[in-house]
């Protein structure tokens, strides 16, 4: 608990191969055993770009807790996604209208977007790098 005794949650970030993540994404999150929030981030050899991705996923599982999204709903919206999609194709989950987190990923995307713009990066160029990385992952 907090000064103000509200329940804190523990929040563990780390960057991680691409190929170890739970599928085909540069981010992704998850509650343990443990009740310990769990964020992983692809290495996309850039750690400003990392800290985008980090950003995005905690701002989107707050918005998702706020909405009552969870997270079973996502990972099974997640990984039915990423298994029917086709070679090549970098899409977000999130950018699926049909997502149950749809609005949040929205927002979540709009926040990293205002971030890059802050720190002076190339959003395209940030783009292409995520594609090059999802590229790498191993084909089932």
């Amino acid at each position: 608990m907090n000064l103000r005794g509200i329940p804190m949650s523990n929040i563990n970030v780390l960057t991680i191969p691409h190929e170890t993540q739970r599928y085909n994404t540069v981010g992704d999150y998850w509650v343990d055993e443990n009740g310990v929030t769990q964020i992983r981030i692809s290495d996309l050899g850039n750690t400003f770009y990392e800290d985008l991705i980090m950003l995005h996923e905690l701002t989107e599982l707050t918005l998702c807790r706020k909405a009552g999204v969870t997270i079973e709903d996502i990972d099974k919206f997640d990984f039915q996604f990423t298994e029917n999609r086709a070679a090549g194709d970098a899409s977000e989950p999130g950018d699926d209208p049909s997502a149950p987190y749809f609005k949040q990923h929205q927002f979540a995307t709009k926040v990293e977007k205002e971030m890059c713009r802050e720190l002076g990066l190339d959003w395209d160029a940030y783009e292409d790098r995520i594609s090059e990385v999802m590229e790498t992952y191993p084909k089932p």
